[in-house]
């Protein structure tokens, strides 16, 4: 289930945690796609014979970049804004990559708002990410990231 946000009450939700998202698969299918799509092609990540006798992981592994970019989908499985005619990503203030994500392996997102602010037509955000991986305690990612949402 979906937590609910409304703008004018987003300052209940500073501070805690406000939602968790579904866990997902990353398929080698979906690490090849996201090689496709960037250029990146490094064997750690799509050349699973040789990551596999090579590669201190054993196996293949996603992109960090693949892994902070399921963020929006992440968020969106959790979460939606009622009363927004329109959101976008502002950026990052930091991302750390603090864990391999292994080939079907599967991540989830935590999203804690740390820090809001009003601006003409609506809000920005700042929001604690912290992306999981199923059966490890460390995280695979942490990242601060600033959304925008106009009424």
């Amino acid at each position: 289930m979906k937590t609910r946000l409304a703008l004018p009450s987003l300052t209940t939700w500073l501070g805690l945690e406000v939602a968790v998202s579904d866990w997902v698969e990353i398929s080698q299918e979906r690490i090849n796609r996201f090689a496709e799509a960037t250029g990146d092609h490094q064997w750690i990540h799509v050349d699973p014979e040789r990551a596999a006798k090579e590669s201190p992981f054993g196996a293949t592994v996603a992109h960090g970049f693949l892994t902070l970019s399921l963020v929006p989908m992440l968020k969106d499985n959790c979460m939606e804004y009622t009363g927004v005619k329109m959101g976008v990503n502002y950026g990052t203030n930091r991302v750390r990559f603090m864990a391999p994500v292994k080939v079907n392996s599967r991540v989830r997102g935590r999203f804690k708002l740390a820090a809001i602010e009003e601006i003409k037509g609506g809000m920005q955000m700042t929001w604690e990410c912290t992306i999981e991986m199923e059966g490890h305690a460390k995280p695979a990612c942490v990242a601060e990231l600033v959304s925008r949402a106009y009424s």
